[in-house]
This record gives C-alpha cells, sequence and structure tokens, in this order.
C-alpha cells in the first residue's frame, strides 16, 4: 500500500470511531451522554472535516504527481 492510501484509511478509521464512540454514548443514555453528546458531536465534525482535507490534498497530489 502506498503512503496516501494508509493516510486516508487511518483518517477515515478516525471518524468511523468517533461515530461509534457518539452511537455507543447516544445507546447507553444516562448522565454522560447528556453531558458528552455535543462534545462528541462536534469531536466528529472537526475531525471529517480534517478528513475531506486530507482526501482533496491527497487527490491534488496525485493529479500532479501522476500526470
Amino acid at each position: 500500500m502506498d503512503w496516501y492510501n494508509v493516510t486516508l484509511f487511518i483518517s477515515l478509521f478516525v471518524v468511523v470511531a468517533i461515530l461509534a464512540w457518539g452511537l455507543i454514548t447516544m445507546v447507553r443514555g444516562g448522565e454522560y451522554n447528556k453531558s458528552k453528546s455535543n462534545l462528541i458531536m462536534r469531536y466528529r465534525i472537526v475531525f471529517q472535516a480534517i478528513a475531506i482535507l486530507i482526501f482533496v490534498c491527497l487527490l491534488l497530489y496525485k493529479r500532479y504527481t501522476n500526470g
């Protein structure tokens, strides 16, 4: 695997892990859900934006290095 595929996979894995964390928190409910749900959603949004930025940068890199 190339380094850009590994980078993309890691960034997508982090987003999926944060999404799963939020879903598990929501299903469990309780006080932890009330106090942490907005924070987890903010983490997800930030890491999704980072993953999209990484994806776009990798697309541009591959475009300009491979032809």
